[in-house]
């Protein structure tokens, strides 16, 4: 099936032998509107299992991120889907930049949740994860159970953007070929030279760069911008419609996303408890995800 778009497809040799990731690969390349283009996404679990935990992630990143936290999800028995999107992980990624929107990115969700008929979900956001994911719950609540929500936002174009994000987003622009491995040597402290590669396993050059220079340019600066609109919304469905219970945790160290930004989203979610602060951690809190994972178990009930 030819897509629509001209997209590149990360060989499978770039993910063999990743640190800590041995699960099997799943794709479906006929979601409405994105026939041709192969989305990627891990299915773990029983598919019967009464709750769902979706774990979406951010940019630069790909369902790696979720390598830690998957484990404790499935072994209480339920099911964990972790999908890539488009222009990231194993999923197909468009060459122009231009492609790539933020509904562009929500609808292909939304068709991914309807294909494989989510249900009792638990919703699990980071960073882009968040101001997409957070924006779903709204389309189709009869789907959605609960949320766990790390260090994102919702990003409604009405709220001054932080300092921090405006200097990171001119870094992202002056590095059109990002080093991907250097950049989550430097977030996450510790983390081993086999899981920095294994971060930028996706891509092999700039061509397959696309999506990530496109991410922090899409964050709504302006009431008009894209996914603005639909932000605005959400946040009034968080703040008044929402009935399942939330979990935040907080990687303390982030600059740009971190315990501020927290503090007013969690004003936000209509009876979000007091988060869990994870002191040593940064912008990629799931990196800490086990114990995340465990307190989340816990509190979403």
């Amino acid at each position: 099936m030819k897509p629509a778009i001209e997209s590149l497809r990360t060989p499978d040799d770039r993910f063999r032998d990743l640190p800590g990731f041995g699960y099997a690969p799943n794709y479906v390349d006929d979601l409405p509107g994105y026939e041709g283009l192969r989305v990627h996404y891990l299915d773990e679990g029983p598919r019967d299992a009464k709750v769902a935990w979706l774990c979406l992630h951010g940019q630069p990143t790909w369902c790696y991120l979720y390598r830690k936290m998957i484990p404790v999800f499935a072994g209480a028995g339920h099911r964990v889907v972790a999908p890539d999107w488009l222009g990231f992980g194993r999923s197909d990624k468009p060459v122009a930049d231009s492609a790539y929107t933020f509904d562009f990115h929500r609808d292909m969700l939304l068709r991914l949740v309807e294909r494989l008929d989510l249900r009792h979900v638990r919703l699990v956001v980071q960073d882009w994860g968040g101001l997409l994911g957070l924006t779903v719950p709204m389309a189709c609540p009869e789907r959605f159970a609960g949320l766990l929500v790390m260090n994102t936002a919702l990003a409604t174009g009405d709220v001054p953007l932080g300092e921090g994000f405006r200097q990171w987003r001119a870094y992202a622009n002056s590095q059109p070929d990002l080093d991907i491995a250097a950049l989550m040597r430097r977030a996450c402290p510790g983390l081993g030279e086999a899981d920095a590669a294994a971060y930028a396993a996706p891509f092999p050059d700039a061509r397959y760069k696309a999506g990530v220079r496109r991410f922090p340019n899409l964050v709504a600066d302006h009431p008009e911008a894209g996914g603005a609109g639909l932000a605005r919304e959400a946040r009034v469905w968080w703040r008044t419609q929402c009935q399942g219970r939330s979990f935040m945790a907080v990687g303390m160290q982030d600059p740009v996303l971190g315990p501020p930004v927290m503090a007013a989203l969690r004003r936000v979610i209509r009876g979000c408890p007091e988060p869990f602060e994870v002191a040593e951690a940064g912008h990629f809190v799931q990196e800490h995800g086990e114990e995340i994972a465990r307190r989340a178990l816990v509190g979403l009930g």
